[in-house]
């Protein structure tokens, strides 16, 4: 197998050095905001999963099986169990509140300035 020479090697010509400029640039320019962007959701996912993980961890304080909270959600087992272990990413706000109230919780959500 012959090894291709790596592209990092290589030197830019002036001419190609000059064309990216401008892309370099716009990316100087737009990757602080696109950081912090995805810094904030990356936050968000986080309180999520924390959520959750208080949701189950009360689940189990109960001493509930996912069965008895299929019984007071009307939920699907499957569906609650992949709420739990993450697999659902993004459920709904009935989804929380149906679960947070089968194990004796309420689910608070308030607004922030940004």
């Amino acid at each position: 197998m012959t090894m291709r020479p790596s592209a990092r090697n290589r030197r830019v010509a002036t001419e190609g050095a000059a064309m990216n400029k401008p892309i370099r640039v716009q990316i100087s320019v737009e990757l602080p905001d696109l950081t912090d962007r995805h810094n904030e959701r990356a936050a968000a996912a986080n309180r999520l999963a924390e959520l959750l993980k208080q949701l189950k961890a009360a689940r189990e304080a109960q001493g509930l099986s996912l069965a008895d909270v299929t019984e007071r959600t009307g939920m699907d087992r499957s569906a609650l169990s992949k709420l739990e272990t993450g697999q659902r990413p993004n459920p709904t706000l009935e989804t929380l509140v149906r679960y947070a109230e089968a194990v004796g919780k309420r689910l608070v959500v308030s607004l922030a300035d940004a």
